[in-house]
């Protein structure tokens, strides 16, 4: 087993299985049976019924200028596809908020089975749009900067060019800060240039100049790979992520003369694009007194044999200190199956921390909790992944199945969770001990 130390914090996507009218069906929305009691027939409409559903998660992305292919603001919008949108609510494929949770987690974007009861049974009579007064107030987005104007602003020197063609690309843009002193942020926030192409990014510190010795010896400040295990966790943005300040006294550190950098993980469209995305950083205006940290967890060796459908690894860490547990990011490539992390206190309780039954590469998510975890020492951390490296994983990026084993590369593999935390005896803001008198 492997641990990585990191410096600095992790940043930061539902669904039903197959309906009809009166049913109950044995899979599962956390731990309980979807139950849905239909409606009288002909009263549910668009306005009065689907659109609130519709507003509260699905238009965080399915709006103009945002990621999804297409927008649902409107009836027309929503009718034109509404047997897809009953079918992908229904299999628990939209809105796509993959962990098995119970509230514990802070902006959980998942429908309740009566909500997807309402979405079917509102296609199956005919879709009606309803009365025009019944229609709730269309949600607002602010435009730009989502938490305001950054106190510094931050991109690449000039637009990246995308070819048309070919496999997904990772790509690395080095930014200096060149601040004088360390600076402390309540927050980062990134906004991609181009939402097309761009599928996820990692903001990271280089305090130890690895990209810098490579813009000299190559004299270029974007680099065609990875990023791979950073130094120190900025954020991680993912389509549908809303940008959030840290809690009070909460601070990133950016220590004085490291280097930013943002991995930018591309996928094509078809036709030629550019993207230059930008990050806005925000420095704490208030006393820091702890640093957020994260510590990252992998698990112990990963050779994932041709064929196997259910390949598990595990890897786990103590806990050294008191600590308190702010968020969670798993991390697994394109054969993931599902991933557990769990919490063993010193008296052998076991907590379940985050579970993804179902894992999607494509819709990862940073899990932060509604009430951050106490950590105590002498407590562990423990990781289990499982993997499908079998010919009926449509997944599977080889044909036919050949050994995986962990690499950078998204055809390799990876297991590996990231804990955003703070040290409960760390006080930044306590006066320093008075010199001794003579």
């Amino acid at each position: 087993m492997r641990s990585i130390s990191l410096l600095v914090a992790a940043g930061l996507m539902l669904v039903l299985c197959t309906s009809v009218l009166a049913w109950k069906n044995p899979c599962k929305a956390g731990s309980e049976d979807i139950i849905y009691t239909p409606r009288k027939k002909g009263t549910l409409t668009f306005n009065k019924d689907v659109a609130p559903i519709v507003f509260s998660h699905c238009v965080v992305c399915h709006r103009p200028g945002e990621v999804a292919p297409f927008s649902l603001l409107s009836y027309a919008d929503v009718k034109k596809r509404a047997q897809q949108i009953a079918e992908l609510t229904e299999r628990r494929y939209m809105p796509p908020w993959k962990a098995d949770s119970h509230g514990e987690f802070e902006a959980e974007n998942r429908l309740t089975g009566d909500q997807a009861g309402v979405i079917r049974q509102w296609v199956d009579e005919a879709c009606a749009e309803g009365e025009a007064s019944s229609l709730p107030e269309k949600p607002k987005f602010t435009s730009g900067w989502q938490l305001g104007p950054p106190d510094a602003e931050l991109a690449a020197e000039k637009s990246f060019a995308l070819a048309a063609s070919g496999p997904d690309e990772f790509h690395t843009f080095l930014l200096r800060t060149n601040f004088p002193e360390d600076r402390y942020l309540s927050a980062v926030e990134v906004r991609p240039g181009n939402r097309a192409i761009v599928h996820h990014t990692i903001v990271s510190v280089d305090t130890f100049g690895t990209f810098r010795k490579l813009a000299a010896q190559y004299g270029r400040m974007d680099f065609s790979r990875g990023i791979g295990v950073p130094d120190g966790v900025l954020d991680i943005w993912a389509p549908g992520k809303i940008p959030e300040r840290l809690p009070h006294g909460v601070g990133m550190l950016l220590p004085k003369g490291a280097d930013v950098l943002i991995e930018i993980h591309y996928h094509r469209s078809g036709k030629p694009e550019t993207d230059r995305t930008k990050i806005g950083l925000y420095f704490s205006n208030e006393p820091v007194r702890r640093t957020l940290h994260v510590f990252g967890l992998r698990v112990a060796q990963l050779s994932i044999p041709p064929g196997d459908a259910n390949y598990q690894a595990e890897g786990q860490i103590p806990v050294l200190v008191d600590a308190t547990l702010l968020s969670v990011f798993p991390h697994m490539h394109q054969i993931g199956k599902s991933i557990h992390v769990t919490l063993t206190l010193p008296d052998g309780t076991e907590r379940s921390l985050v579970d993804v039954p179902d894992w999607d590469y494509n819709w990862q998510n940073t899990y932060r909790y509604k009430q951050p975890v106490k950590l105590p020492r002498g407590s562990h951390l423990k990781m289990t992944a499982t993997y499908d490296n079998s010919v009926d994983n449509p997944r599977n990026p080889n044909t036919p199945p050949k050994n995986i084993d962990w690499g950078e590369q998204t055809t390799d593999e990876m297991g590996l969770a990231l804990f955003a935390f703070t040290v409960d005896a760390e006080n930044l803001t306590a006066l320093p001990p008075e010199p001794p008198r003579h």
